[in-house]
């Protein structure tokens, strides 16, 4: 198994125009609230606010993932996912209308965003190869945002140091 470095090392390889980084902050959380939502429905069994359903397997499933990569970033990843699943669970729990409406366009919304993106960065998103770019995509972002927030430097320089620093615009052309 890949550790935390290697799997955002992978990642960041397609992404570093910053443009497509913006986007992925709106995209992969929309994309992350569709799937929690969208798995929210049928619940296995509830014991008061907290249910069992798809949503919260594909969720514990990820967060023990997380924090097996990186106790810090891992607890970070459990919150959001907690108030993700807590979204979805209350979405769920509306009209079938209002639960594939909140579900459905939350999904598609934010691959458009992740599209526009990759335009922008000129190559395909990393799911393509690695289908674990799709888990890893979610704590990408919040490595990002920790990134900016001056946080995690160590792990931003041994990132940096195999793909490169995030551009500011678009890549420079060969003459």
């Amino acid at each position: 198994m890949r550790n935390l470095t290697e799997q955002l090392t992978q990642y960041a390889a397609y992404h570093r125009d910053r443009r497509n980084i913006l986007t992925h902050f709106v995209g992969i959380p929309m994309i992350v609230l569709a799937v929690a939502v969208l798995l929210a429905r049928p619940v296995f069994a509830q014991w008061g606010a907290v249910a069992l359903s798809p949503a919260t397997v594909v969720t514990l499933l990820t967060v023990l993932y997380y924090l097996k990569l990186d106790l810090r970033l891992g607890v970070v990843m459990a919150a959001l996912m907690a108030l993700s699943l807590w979204f979805a669970q209350s979405v769920a729990a509306q009209s079938t209308a209002v639960w594939l409406t909140v579900g459905i366009g939350l999904f598609v919304v934010g691959w458009v965003i992740q599209f526009v993106g990759h335009y922008y960065e000129g190559r395909k998103p990393a799911f393509v190869d690695d289908l674990v770019g799709l888990i890893i995509g979610p704590l990408f972002v919040v490595a990002e945002l920790g990134f900016l927030m001056g946080l995690r430097p160590e792990l931003q320089h041994a990132i940096e140091e195999r793909v490169g620093p995030v551009r500011e615009g678009p890549p420079a052309r060969a003459a």
